[in-house]
């Protein structure tokens, strides 16, 4: 599986480059891109290996018993998670930070107050600071993801109670 730092680095050197379009496939995982106008578009995936063992019988009989318990936890998420009203999600594929920097506080947190023009964190991309905003007037209910991770177009971040 490809590092965070080496698919950067392929992005880079994509958008450097005179290619319209560039995949690239190994140990599961592909990566395609297409370059239109000075921007770069990108899709990552990963594809679970598939292996002939012959043990997939055995594992098949227990799945039934599975699915009943996650149709369970299925129905119980929905009451928990009820109380949002908008997601706040990533415009671009990036880097989540929720602060300026490592030394200040997060932006926004678990309760925090928003409107429409604050500022809730910023998505590096291409090592470019891009700055998200709530878009919405409410408060945070929930933080979906942590200082650092990779996030992909349209990843919720943040998901907000509606004033």
């Amino acid at each position: 599986m490809l590092q965070v730092d080496e698919i950067r680095e392929i992005i880079e050197m994509v958008d450097k480059s005179s290619l319209t379009e560039f995949s690239y496939e190994a140990n599961g995982a592909v990566i395609a891109m297409k370059k239109n106008t000075g921007s770069v578009t990108t899709t990552v995936q990963t594809q679970p290996q598939i292996t002939a063992e012959p043990q997939a019988p055995a594992v098949q009989k227990p799945q039934p018993e599975v699915s009943a318990q996650t149709e369970t936890k299925a129905e119980e998420a929905p009451q928990a998670s009820a109380d949002y009203d908008y997601e706040i999600v990533s415009p671009m594929v990036g880097t989540f930070y929720a602060s300026s920097s490592p030394d200040s506080d997060p932006f926004v947190s678990k309760g925090s107050a928003v409107n429409t023009d604050t500022v809730v964190c910023i998505v590096e991309a291409m090592k470019l600071f891009n700055e998200i905003e709530a878009e919405t007037n409410g408060e945070i209910v929930e933080v979906l993801v942590e200082n650092g991770e990779l996030v992909e177009y349209g990843q919720p971040l943040f998901r907000v109670k509606k004033k």
